[in-house]
């Protein structure tokens, strides 16, 4: 068999996982798997990262300062856009292919055996560990699946924590109430451990603190005990015990990144003692950072934007960026999203300001085009196109050159967006060892 065969047998079986077991928020399974293996996340440290939206640009500029830093640095998130090994990666390189077909093969024999069965990410949360400690990660940034209290991510033990947003999302395991889905996002609070909350809404954060209050965990605020600001030099940030960074910039476009920003610099702030950055490497790591899929351009002529918004919370933030990206062009929307998600609010943002939506579908979990489409009725033009690469190609071809093509709805969209676009060059590169760290990928 191949390498690139072997590699696709592996993928088929993580899918088929996920298609099997689906999510079952249970923490049992994972704790039995990693002693089974030796417990691998005991012996890197680690930051672990929730919230509804932000998490994944926050873990990614935590890792990108650390990384600049000199640290070896793991990163953890999900979902992936184009390549499952996105997902894992050290010293800002992916798992190699061939180390994901092995650790695969030994990890679903050592189950087997054992008789422990995982879902989808929770044998992937035990693979990434496995990994990490393998090739000697110091110190790994862990991004929360879903929710917080029980996800398949909340068996480590972290030096640091963030909750960076709270909103409803994944409604189906953690409910409409927004008290609740703080509580269980506040889950990965730990006794003596300091935790970070981004800008929230007053009752949130109380629900969030009395939480962490409960457990010992000592709570700051990105949004009031630290600033970033404006400056002729670039931003300068503020933060606790007098910590000042100034002349910096972040590599990743929109304004709401400030916010994940300032929350991963003041989670850095809070660490500088047990974690340490120089402020030159905090300068290169917000610079250097790549987050693919958040507000990206793709192409020019029609200009091509690609973003991962999903939720109504994400939606208006991207609307909030449409005049400075796409300059008042004429905008056709490609969108898709899952069945689960409230997606006529998402809908009634993002369609007052596109001329035309193609409606599509992505994953087993997609909502039917027919029924986006129905819902926007009369208020833009509107096709179904159900093959999500179609729907990409042809908003390309018959969308002007000096108008603009939107993909936004789901990252898995988006991931179809990058793989009609980007051809076969990686998003990522691959880790060749700690002595060719990767620094870039494309955005």
């Amino acid at each position: 068999m191949t390498a690139g065969a072997a590699y696709a047998d592996t993928i088929a079986y993580l899918q088929a996982l996920e298609v099997s077991k689906g999510w079952d928020l249970k923490l049992e399974r994972v704790h039995a798997a990693l002693a089974l293996r030796g417990n691998p996340h005991r012996r890197f440290r680690s930051l672990h990262v929730a919230g509804t939206n932000g998490k994944g640009s926050t873990a990614a500029l935590l890792e990108s300062v650390l990384r600049a830093a000199g640290h070896r640095t793991g990163l953890y998130t999900s979902p992936h856009l184009v390549d499952f090994a996105e997902r894992i990666r050290a010293g800002g390189g992916t798992m190699p292919h061939e180390a994901i077909v092995a650790g695969v093969a030994a990890l679903r024999s050592a189950l087997a055996a054992a008789r422990v069965e995982l879902t989808h990410f929770e044998f992937a949360t035990v693979l990434a560990f496995e990994w990490f400690a393998a090739v000697g990660v110091e110190v790994a940034v862990v991004e929360v699946g879903l929710g917080g209290r029980l996800d398949a991510t909340n068996v480590i033990v972290p030096i640091g924590t963030a909750i960076t947003s709270i909103g409803r999302d994944h409604e189906d395991f953690l409910g409409t109430d927004l008290a609740g889905i703080a509580r269980e996002k506040a889950g990965i609070a730990k006794p003596g451990v300091p935790l970070v909350v981004g800008g929230l809404a007053a009752d949130v954060e109380r629900t969030i603190r009395a939480h962490a209050a409960a457990v010992g965990a000592p709570v700051v605020s990105a949004a009031s005990d630290a600033k970033l600001d404006e400056t002729p030099d670039g931003l300068a940030f503020r933060g606790p015990d007098g910590v000042v960074w100034s002349g910096l910039q972040i590599g990743l476009p929109g304004a709401f990144q400030r916010d994940n920003a300032r929350t991963a610099l003041t989670l850095l702030a809070v660490l500088r003692d047990v974690l340490p950055v120089d402020e030159a490497s905090v300068r290169t790591g917000l610079r250097t950072v790549r987050w693919p899929g958040r507000l990206a351009v793709l192409e020019d002529e029609p200009l091509v934007v690609a973003d991962g918004a999903h939720n109504p919370d994400g939606m208006v933030a991207l609307v909030r960026e449409l005049a400075g990206t796409l300059r008042g062009r004429a905008t056709t929307l490609v969108f898709a999203v899952m069945a689960d998600k409230r997606w006529v609010a998402m809908l009634e943002t993002i369609v007052p300001h596109v001329r035309r939506v193609i409606a599509t579908r992505v994953g087993r979990r997609g909502l039917a085009p027919a029924e986006i489409a129905a819902a926007v009725g009369d208020r833009a033009a509107v096709e179904v196109v159900a093959d999500p690469r179609e729907a990409v190609r042809h908003a390309r071809r018959s969308t002007p050159a000096g108008d603009a093509v939107l993909v936004a709805g789901s990252l898995f969209l988006v991931g179809e967006a990058y793989a009609v676009l980007g051809g076969d060059a990686a998003l990522v590169p691959v880790w060749q060892g700690w002595e060719r760290i990767g620094t870039q990928a494309r955005s």
